[in-house]
């Protein structure tokens, strides 16, 4: 949620590059390695609709679900129903955010969690499942 405000949205905290501006860098980067989809919702069913599309299928999920984290028992349960596996991204240190940003419902079933390297942190995400 909230990614296609990237560049417009706090850019103090989230920077001034849009999302879809930084995945062609990744794609580019990542071309020769992996065939990398994007898929961005505002809607907690949409973002768990997809996670059961790919997730028995695709090599792994890097997720950044915002808000959700903090909320979604249901997209936690996505996450753990499918083979697939997922890392947590947040593109903010959300420890050095307000306490509610401090716990994740999804990190119990990720593989891992990249917080708080802006954008990079996709980069780090992919490179996991090289």
């Amino acid at each position: 949620p909230n990614l296609n405000l990237l560049g417009k949205r706090e850019p103090e905290i989230y920077g001034h590059q849009t999302f879809e501006q930084y995945f062609e860098i990744l794609r580019d980067k990542f071309e020769s390695h992996v065939d990398l989809h994007y898929f961005q919702s505002n809607h907690e069913g949409a973002l768990i609709d997809k996670i059961h599309e790919v997730g028995f299928t695709f090599d792994g999920i890097v997720l950044n679900a915002g808000g959700l984290t903090h909320t979604s028992i249901a997209l936690a349960d996505a996450i753990a129903a499918v083979k697939t596996p997922t890392v947590e991204v947040h593109i903010s240190n959300v420890h050095a955010r307000e306490e509610y940003r401090h716990h994740s419902f999804l990190s119990k079933n990720c593989i891992g969690i990249i917080i708080g390297f802006g954008l990079r942190g996709y980069d780090f995400a992919i490179q996991t499942f090289l």
